[in-house]
């Protein structure tokens, strides 16, 4: 497991993607208050999906913010924005500048303990483009994140994802490559999760 605190950006050694972490992309202090302002601002909603034909409640909260006109569906429901707000706008324009590229979605998400989690997935809906680009922000709780390349058994990665980390994942990340926040087996408390995507 790659678990490391440097404030310079780490390259994850992967193939066929391009993946970059940042564990102190914003300061502990800024982090805590991030958490709490998000936490309170936003109006967190537990929707029904559709797994393998299957319905049942997301094991996690979730809310919608982004440019207006910009609906977002995955696993058999569409989430329409809710305007951005100024703490958005914030973290938003500042992994912008380290990204070199617009977002104009983000998803929220609220993981409110150890049973939350968030299966196997790439974030690939037709909505998003061929190849695109996910910015992910992580406040509160550190949980595991989880990588593994669709057709190379070697390629997988585990790491922590602290409290202001962001975790970039650029060319290549949703093609040849799922991820996963799983379940865990100690106690957690809340966490936050933030991805920005660009909806074309």
């Amino acid at each position: 497991m790659l678990d490391l605190f440097p404030k310079e950006k780490i390259i994850l050694e992967l193939p066929d993607a391009v993946f970059e972490y940042y564990p102190n992309f914003f300061t502990n202090d800024e982090a805590d208050n991030l958490f709490i302002k998000i936490r309170n601002e936003t109006n967190w909603q537990h929707d029904e999906i559709t797994i393998f034909g299957k319905k049942m409640l997301q094991p996690r909260l979730t809310c919608l913010f982004g440019n207006e006109g910009k609906p977002y569906s995955y696993s058999g429901i569409t989430m329409h924005p809710n305007p951005w707000n100024p703490t958005l706008v914030f973290i938003k324009e500042k992994i912008e500048t380290i990204a070199q590229h617009s977002f104009t979605t983000v998803l929220a998400n609220l993981y409110r303990n150890e049973k939350d989690s968030n299966g196997w997935h790439a974030d690939n809906e037709r909505e998003l483009g061929r190849n695109p680009i996910i910015a992910s922000v992580s406040f509160g709780e550190v949980r595991k994140f989880q990588l593994k390349h669709n057709n190379n058994p070697d390629a997988k990665l585990t790491l922590n994802l602290y409290p202001g980390s962001l975790l970039l994942m650029k060319e290549g990340s949703q093609v040849h490559y799922k991820h996963q926040i799983p379940k865990a087996t100690q106690s957690k408390k809340d966490r936050i999760n933030l991805t920005f995507r660009t909806i074309l």
